[in-house]
């Protein structure tokens, strides 16, 4: 996805046992290629890494939970679990009405200790002036106090269509969150806690329609559609941990 480009669309989300995952993915191989990132790596998979942020009343997870159909959540991107590693990208992930869609910049890896201390985020506006993904990053921050709130990470197979319309599956595994504690660095060293072990989450990603073949799919396996968020599971599972831990 191109820098700060809209990308508006559907998805439709799944969770799926590990052999109905590799009899789907048999099936995908089929009709769609991995996408190019993925493709280069010696596993045909990449690592994902989110950082999301939250205000002091958990308002982004009272919305997702809530159900709320006008929403966004700003969040932190990276494919590298070392921080100043790769590229970082600024995002709102967000939904209006039956749409989601995704707003993304890149930053430099400097950038990232005026995100966490929050105490120059001006500096961004030089750097940025004409951003708009950044000025409203940074009034949100102002007005929300958001703080940086639990990482999320999983390795991600992405499947992109041959020809046509734009589709696109993915199957996210590994699942796994920390708590950051308001900090963007705080915490990495410690254990990471595994969110629905053992399943793969099927993303099911479209623009106007899905295709024959995949609706087949659909039917075959009887697979019924999830209102999941990984925001949402590293955060119960990050409260459960603590708890847990006390």
């Amino acid at each position: 996805m191109k820098e700060n480009k809209i990308l508006q669309r559907y998805e439709f989300k799944y969770f799926l046992s590990k052999n109905i995952a590799n009899e789907i993915i048999n099936h995908a191989k089929r009709f769609m290629i991995l996408d190019r990132f993925a493709d280069s790596k010696p596993e045909k998979k990449y690592l994902v890494r989110s950082i999301y942020f939250e205000d002091n009343f958990n308002s982004n997870f009272e919305e997702k939970i809530n159900g709320y159909r006008i929403r966004k959540k700003f969040r932190l991107r990276f494919y590298d679990k070392d921080l100043d590693k790769g590229p970082v990208f600024l995002e709102i992930k967000g939904r209006k009405l039956e749409r989601t869609y995704k707003i993304r910049a890149k930053l430099n890896h400097s950038d990232l200790d005026i995100v966490s201390q929050r105490k120059s985020l001006s500096n961004l506006l030089l750097k940025y002036p004409e951003n708009t993904l950044v000025k409203d990053f940074i009034f949100e921050t102002c007005k929300k106090s958001l703080r940086p709130k639990i990482l999320i990470d999983y390795e991600r197979m992405p499947f992109v269509n041959k020809y046509g319309l734009y589709f696109r599956l993915t199957f996210d595994q590994n699942l796994s969150c920390k708590k950051l504690n308001n900090n963007l660095r705080n915490n990495l060293a410690s254990n990471d806690i595994k969110c629905k072990a053992g399943f793969t989450i099927l993303e099911v990603k479209f623009e106007r329609s899905i295709p024959l073949w995949f609706h087949r799919i659909i039917q075959s396996y009887n697979l019924r559609r999830d209102s999941i968020s990984k925001f949402v599971l590293g955060m119960c599972y990050a409260k459960l941990g603590a708890e847990t831990s006390d």
